[in-house]
């Protein structure tokens, strides 16, 4: 067999385990589980409210929110972008691309990008679509935009880097991997001039101009009789105060690593699907149980555990001011005590999955529901 053919075998081998690897993982998630655990009655502590609401098609899976100056970015599942301004929620600009996305948005401020079920990357400058181009491979991590520059992580974990002015590609960054990849949002962002990049277990320090490995740090190490349960690729959203950021490996560890020397700082074995939240006291998780669980940030001492949401499908968490925020299973929006897990507030949605890490600008909070509600939140 010549070079070229036993090349194209690889790949095609490649994107058959991936595709492999997320029916199993899809058979699993879709495993009866216990039912939610019921709500207690809850006496609020602090006071909030929904402050305003908006519309968009709903979803299951793709789309999602984020925050750019005073504005929300918004990337419906059905292929609706718009920018939102936190305060009143007022519109600022809507775009219709007529194709379902597979991630949610990332912005600068001036650019908007986000990549179709189809592969292709869309970039819009004030709503309207500035140009596409084709990525090639399955996305499902949000694209990051800055520097002039839209870099976007592959499921494959292949990154490229495009010139936000006219959809150039510029360099693309390919290393050896396992045989199986994970289609669930990866670790991809920002710290000084370095692109920080989830590959498999390990965090890699890119060079955002040429697309070179400046080091790498393993953050979890695999184990497993097999391919899948060896899987134990960064998930998203990572979470970063100064020079320490924190990530969750899927469904092996929680670990926090100094990537100003780069080393790592403490890691803790802890199941669990969802990216993960930190300030500058402490990094908060929940587990495949939702099990809540908050470490002390500069040791990886658990500072406290809760069980009061169990099986409740809890999305990723928000820092906010003395509280941490999930969204939930039944629409509803927890806020916890940062300092001990005791329940702080709880917000009714409109009953529908919360589908959206909650974000957050200024004090405005905003999630995304799958019936596709937009329900902003500001507690006091």
């Amino acid at each position: 067999m010549s070079r070229h053919l036993k090349g194209a075998a690889m790949r095609r081998f490649g994107m058959a385990m991936a595709v492999l690897a997320a029916g199993l993982l899809g058979a699993c998630s879709g495993t009866p589980k216990p039912k939610p655990t019921p709500l207690e009655p809850l006496a609020a502590s602090i006071a909030g409210r929904v402050v305003w609401t908006q519309r968009v098609e709903g979803g299951k899976e793709g789309g999602g929110i984020a925050a750019v100056g005073r504005q929300f970015l918004v990337a419906s599942p059905a292929g609706t972008v718009l920018a939102l301004d936190a305060e009143s929620g007022r519109e600022q600009w809507r775009a219709a691309l007529g194709q379902n996305l597979a991630t949610g948005p990332g912005g600068d401020g001036r650019w908007t990008a986000v990549v179709t079920r189809s592969g292709e990357l869309v970039v819009l400058e004030e709503g309207a679509v500035k140009w596409r181009a084709p990525v090639g491979q399955r996305v499902v991590t949000p694209p990051l935009v800055a520097g002039e520059r839209v870099f976007v992580l592959a499921v494959d974990r292949s990154v490229q880097a495009y010139d936000a002015l006219d959809g150039r590609r510029l360099w693309t960054l390919r290393r050896p991997g396992d045989p199986l990849n994970l289609a669930q949002v990866g670790v991809l962002a920002p710290w000084r001039d370095t692109l920080l990049v989830g590959q498999g277990p390990r965090l890699t320090g890119v060079d955002p101009l040429r697309g070179t490995v400046r080091w790498e740090l393993p953050m979890a190490s695999p184990r497993g009789s097999n391919e899948i349960e060896r899987l134990a690729d960064l998930v998203g959203p990572a979470a970063r105060v100064g020079d320490r950021i924190c990530a969750r490996a899927f469904q092996a560890t929680v670990a926090c690593a100094d990537v100003a020397r780069p080393a790592s700082l403490w890691s803790r074995t802890v199941g669990g699907i969802q990216g993960i939240e930190q300030d500058e006291g402490f990094v908060f998780a929940a587990d495949a149980s939702d099990r809540i669980t908050a470490w002390r940030a500069t040791s990886g001492e658990v500072a406290w555990t809760s069980d009061k949401l169990l099986y409740r499908d809890l999305t990723a968490p928000l820092a906010a001011g003395p509280a941490v925020v999930f969204g939930d299973v039944e629409g509803q929006v927890h806020f916890l005590s940062r300092e001990t897990g005791a329940p702080l507030l709880r917000v009714a949605t409109d009953g529908s999955p919360v589908t959206s890490r909650p974000v957050a600008v200024g004090t405005t909070l905003l999630v995304m529901t799958r019936s596709g509600g937009l329900h902003a939140l500001r507690p006091n």
